[in-house]
This record gives C-alpha cells, structure tokens and sequence, in this order.
C-alpha cells in the first residue's frame, strides 16, 4: 500500500473548472469572486459578515488589531495548538498568556481561563482543537463577566457545531476565524476568513485587510467625494487579500462541506469501532453539545506505550502510515522560551504532548486504507 498521509485536499474537476473560469476572466484579484465567497462563509456559518483574507495567520492578526490590541495588553489562549494562534498577540505587541486544556479534548479549559485573567486581559481566543468545538457558553460568561473579547481560532472546526449552532455563526463571540490551507475542511490553497456579527468590526477589518485604505464615501473627505480616482489611508494596514482564484476554488469547495466533514467522520467511526477498549491507547471523545468537525483523529499513547511514541511514530511511518504530532505546546519553542515561558506552565498541556499521534482522516481516504491504518498500528504496538 502507498504511504497514506495524515492529511490532504480534496480538489475534484469542478473546482478545477471554477479556477478556470477565473483564470479565463477579466478578475484574477480584488475582483467579484471574493464577495461571492464571504457572502457563501456568511450563509454557511449564520455570520453577518466575512472578511476573506490570505491565510489563517492573517485572519488572526487583523481580528487582533481590530480587537484594538496594543502594548501591555495580554491575550488567554491554548498551548495546544499552531504557532499563529499565540504569535497574533506577538505582532501586536501584546503577551500571550496561556491556559491548561482538558485532558479529555485538548481543548483550553475555561476554569484555566478564570485562574490568569488580569485586569490586562482583553482578549480570550480558544482554539477548536482537532475539529472539536470548544466550551463557548461558559467562555463567553467568562468574557462578558470581565469583559474582554472572544476571537474562536476554529481553523480545524468548519462543519463543527456546537448546542446546534455552527462554528462560525459568532453566537458566543465577537469573531471566528478560519482556515482553508490544503489539509482544513475546505481549501483555497492558503486562505482564511474573519467572521462577525458587529459592522464595526467588520468595517476595521476591511482597513486592515488592504492597507489601511477605503473608497468609502462615508469616510473621506467631503471635497473628494465623487472622484474615482481617490481613496484614503486611514490606518496601518497590511496587504492580507486574497485572489479571485482562490475565492473561486472556495466557492467551490464550500458546496461540499457538509459532505466532507460527513467523510471525516465517517472515518473517525470506523477507526472508534476498530480501536475501543485497546489496552495502547485512548481514542479522541465527542461531548453531547458538540458535533466534531473531526480535523485530526489525535489518540493518547497509555503509559506503557507514552515511553515508546518515538519508535512508534517511526515505525508507523516506515510502515507508509503517515502521522503527526499535535502540538509542540507553544510556549515550549524556543524563541518562547526567550520570551520567558517555561516548561511545566500547562502540565496537562505538556502531557497531552507527550502521548498524542494523529492518524490519518481526509475525506478521499479510503475504508481499505483506514483498515491499513488499524490493522498497522495494533502490528506496531504490539511489536513495542
């Protein structure tokens, strides 16, 4: 069997034909295409508006700044997630403060969140790990009760719901961000979007989007008002635009969301009948307010196992199994570690770390492959 990787898109002829259209058309950027696709996330998710962006990583940064994050400020986040999840603080010159998950989904534990909010908070952005929607009600009675902001990184969660709603539709925070790099739900090839219900924000994240610059009207100066050649710089904004091409593809893409969130948990099943009661290792759980996007399949090696995950993470590989880690706790890298964090900050976080490896789930995996994946592991575990 070919190596099955943890992770892949899955681009079919007609998202190749709507990239075409584009590439055949007038508009390869800052064209209609775009607005198609934020107004397709908005009917989607149940948010009113969409800023579609470059990258995950850009789509966080502008909600930070349009959060209004300056030095001295602190964000609450999660160590179990990417980099760009704490790094968004960084660019604004504001300190990630980070909060232990738990040890059931990973995710960042909203009693955590309680212990290091300060009067310097003013921002709380859980992460929706491995597809699994985090607690949001009682986060948002947290951020309401301190008043602070609540930006959901939920680049793992299009297709999530949480107590019926959708990931997305912004009903216990001020903005959600997603990501559409090749192995999310859907992809743009790079992308990501911020989503909201507030036009303030939606109007500052548009600033920021391009520049810093607007042809509203409404904005600029009343004696240019009419010209066409004018536009305004009201701020430092950055150039996070996304193409027309890619838009086009997401437009595509968002059409069989629902099917490839379907396929992924279809997965996740087969893979939790094959493995239930193993004595290796313990298999990701579904909470009943939650419907898992189903992103990664992380499983938690047992002790006896936990001392042996290098070789089984080699072996698993050798065998065409291609797994992964989720995540190095962030605060563990080493130019955190420069910042002064330390080791033993989160130790549920640290130990989450040390036992999980992620399968492989994408939606064009096949039922023999998964079984090749089942079938491997047990072989490999049993050879430790």
């Amino acid at each position: 069997m070919n190596n099955i990787p943890y992770g892949r898109q899955s681009v079919d002829r007609s998202d190749i034909a709507e990239v075409t259209k584009v590439l055949r058309s007038d508009w390869l950027t800052q064209g209609p295409k775009i607005a198609e696709f934020e107004k397709a996330l908005c009917a989607y998710t149940g948010a009113k508006y969409a800023v579609a962006v470059s990258s995950g990583t850009a789509a966080l940064h502008i909600a930070s700044l349009t959060a209004g994050l300056k030095r001295g400020d602190e964000v609450i986040t999660s160590p179990i997630t990417f980099v760009a999840s704490a790094n968004c603080a960084l660019y604004c010159g504001t300190r990630p403060v980070f909060a232990d998950v738990s040890p059931e989904t990973a995710n960042i534990d909203p009693e955590e969140i309680s212990k290091r909010i300060t009067r310097r908070t003013k921002v709380i952005i859980p992460i929706h790990f491995a597809g699994h929607p985090c607690d949001l009600a009682e986060i948002a009675g947290i951020a309401r009760k301190k008043n602070v902001m609540v930006i959901e990184d939920a680049a793992h969660a299009l297709g999530a719901k949480y107590k019926g709603s959708r990931i997305g539709s912004c009903k216990y925070s001020d903005m959600t961000i997603f990501s559409f790099h090749p192995v999310k739900t859907i992809t743009t090839g790079e992308g990501g979007v911020v989503l909201t219900n507030s036009e303030k924000l939606y109007r500052a994240l548009l600033l920021f989007r391009n520049h810093g610059i607007t042809k509203d009207g409404s904005l600029m100066d009343r004696t240019m008002r009419g010209c066409g050649w004018y536009y305004e710089m009201h701020d430092l904004g950055f150039n996070y635009r996304i193409t027309d091409i890619q838009a086009a593809l997401g437009v595509s893409q968002l059409k069989k969301a629902d099917q490839f969130v379907e396929k992924r948990r279809s997965i996740a099943a087969l893979y939790n009948d094959a493995f239930a009661g193993n004595e290796f290792f313990d298999i990701p759980i579904e909470k009943d307010e939650a419907y898992s996007a189903c992103h990664l399949y992380p499983i938690q090696l047992k002790d006896g196992c936990m001392k042996r995950r290098k070789d089984i993470f080699a072996l698993l590989r050798n065998n065409g199994v291609g797994v992964q880690a989720h995540y190095i706790p962030v605060y563990t890298h080493p130019y955190y570690r420069k910042l002064g964090y330390k080791r033993g900050t989160c130790p549920n976080a640290e130990d989450y770390y040390r036992r999980e490896i992620s399968l492989p789930i994408y939606p064009d995996l096949k039922v023999a492959q998964a079984r090749y994946v089942t079938d491997t592991i047990f072989k490999v575990c049993n050879r430790i």
